[in-house]
């Protein structure tokens, strides 16, 4: 009998902790069904926009990484498996940064192989409008 309370406890701290993980994980599921879904090509830019996301705002954490337009100041370069673009924007905490980044895929376009980034200066908030870029 005195196991029992313990092992309650140790009972309802773990399915708390699988409640927490459970929509975090459905997310997952629910971005890579959408992300098979796309068009090949369509596919490849949204995979290494949301992995260039990721990884800034993992990377630096004075970063809060949540849009990036891979066109803003450039045409991104495409082949079958890779993005490569000079003249991307990515915004963080309402403010807007250049960024060029090169990424490669595995052939579906799910997997990231290689993924480089450098990100440059901060673009004014007067310049947002004539790149199509929004808070």
């Amino acid at each position: 009998m005195l196991l029992v309370a313990p092992m309650k406890k140790l009972c309802l701290m773990v399915l708390a902790s699988l409640t927490l993980v459970w929509p975090a994980k459905a997310m997952d599921n629910a971005l890579r069904a959408g992300l098979l879904k796309l068009d090949p090509q369509t596919r490849l830019e949204q995979r290494c926009d949301a992995e260039v996301l990721d990884r800034i705002t993992h990377d630096d954490h004075k970063y809060k990484a949540d849009r990036v337009v891979a066109y803003a100041f450039a045409t991104p370069e495409m082949s079958a498996d890779a993005i490569r673009s000079p003249g991307a924007a990515f915004r963080s905490k309402g403010q807007w940064y250049r960024l060029k980044f090169k990424c490669q895929t595995a052939p579906d376009h799910m997997q990231i192989l290689q993924l480089r980034y450098r990100i440059g200066d901060e673009i004014p908030e007067t310049d947002w409008a004539k790149y199509n870029l929004y808070d």
